[in-house]
């Protein structure tokens, strides 16, 4: 009898996997990138859904990325990974990544430009409502929600973890709509705590309705169980680690953040 409830159990387990569909989609950016985003959604849930974009580390569009948009798909989202530096690049050097972000954020307008490509991509899927969309991102792609936010983009809110926190764009007052979570790592030395200040400073200023998360004992890129090997491996990485406790407690907190602004 045990074995046939563990079969039973494994084969329901198998049926609520293999409605998590996935897709790569090719699309285009307004500077003329060529771009490739990672769609997931759950097929068993009929008709439009609330949204979110993902957007990658300063890694790339890499696995960890793409897991988090099916994480996104099992929630019951629309989930699409975009692609902020063309053809799907990713590396695990960081000499590499920072040489692809570098060259994404010396034009002011080419992050912008291909967060909203990616964005469009996202609302044309007939599996999202238009009208509910959100964006998080880590790392790198936690500034880039952040800009997007800054520049009053038409999302109901956005989610930072361990993500930039500085900007050459600071908000104005009233230009943000988005609602902001931000989980940082109170231990992160890539995000110092001027900058913290800076950014809520901006914040208030702004009028902005934001939530700023201190994680004690988490250091940048704690989300991510690929952490500890990138940032102490054989090309010597930057400081990062992850954080099982960090990352299970902002992963609920944006669950929460969620349900609030999509009703």
């Amino acid at each position: 009898m045990r074995v046939f409830l563990a079969l039973c159990l494994l084969m329901l387990s198998g049926l609520t996997q293999a409605a998590i569909k996935t897709e790569e989609i090719p699309y285009q950016s307004a500077d003329g990138t060529k771009m490739i985003g990672y769609f997931a959604y759950d097929d068993a849930i009929k008709g439009p859904r609330p949204g979110v974009v993902v957007v990658h580390e300063f890694w790339g569009l890499n696995d960890y990325a793409k897991r988090r948009a099916r994480d996104l798909a099992g929630l019951g989202y629309s989930a699409l990974a975009i692609d902020m530096y063309g053809d799907g690049k990713n590396t695990e050097h960081p000499k590499d990544a920072m040489a692809f972000m570098q060259e994404v954020l010396k034009d002011s307008s080419a992050a912008a430009v291909r967060f909203q490509a990616g964005l469009t991509l996202l609302e044309q899927q007939p599996q999202t409502d238009p009208q509910k969309v959100a964006a998080i991102g880590y790392c790198f792609g936690g500034g880039v929600v952040l800009n997007a936010a800054r520049q009053g983009l038409p999302l109901l809110g956005v989610v930072s973890f361990h993500g930039a926190l500085a900007t050459k764009t600071p908000a104005v007052p009233g230009a943000v709509k988005a609602k902001i979570l931000v989980e940082h790592g109170a231990m992160d030395s890539m995000v110092t705590p001027d900058a913290v200040a800076a950014f809520k400073a901006e914040m208030d200023k702004a009028g902005a309705d934001y939530t700023f998360v201190s994680l004690e004992g988490a250091k940048h890129g704690f989300s991510n169980p690929d952490a500890d090997r990138l940032g102490h491996g054989d090309h010597g990485g930057p400081d990062i680690g992850y954080n099982k406790a960090a990352d299970e407690r902002s992963w609920a907190d944006m669950q929460a953040f969620f349900k609030k602004i999509f009703g």
